[in-house]
């Protein structure tokens, strides 16, 4: 099973796009922080986001934002310099937003998730073996 569930903020603003077959795709640097026995560790996740879901994100989200995301992970390699590289990112099938509403003036964050996970790279809800 391929499956990522993180609670965490937004280390910016979502960056926004235009697929050229005009679907929107968003990008998150969400920062999880896991308080053990010593210093505190932040881990920054990329997450990417399609579709009606990547629009509420612009709509609702900004830095700072508390989200819950589920997905899958995906690594992808790539060269540069000649020397091979890999990116690895959460692909989101929901966002949930977690900051409650009298906490931001620019939004009214809804916590009911979004769903309609269509990536366009093949892996669509019909893959999904459950």
């Amino acid at each position: 099973m391929n499956q990522a569930i993180i609670i965490g903020n937004l280390g910016r603003d979502p960056k926004v796009r235009q697929t050229q077959t005009g679907n929107t795709v968003a990008r998150l640097s969400v920062a999880t922080t896991y308080k053990g026995k010593g210093e505190p560790e932040t881990e920054w996740h990329r997450v990417t986001v399609f579709g009606r879901q990547a629009e509420a994100c612009l709509s609702y989200l900004q830095k700072g934002s508390k989200v819950a995301v589920t997905g899958r992970i995906r690594t992808q390699s790539y060269e540069k310099d000649g020397v091979k590289r890999y990116s690895t990112e959460i692909v989101a099938m929901s966002v949930e937003f977690l900051d409650p509403r009298e906490s931001s003036s620019r939004r009214e964050p809804s916590r009911a998730p979004v769903n309609d996970y269509d990536p366009g790279d093949g892996y669509g809800g019909d893959d999904i073996p459950f």
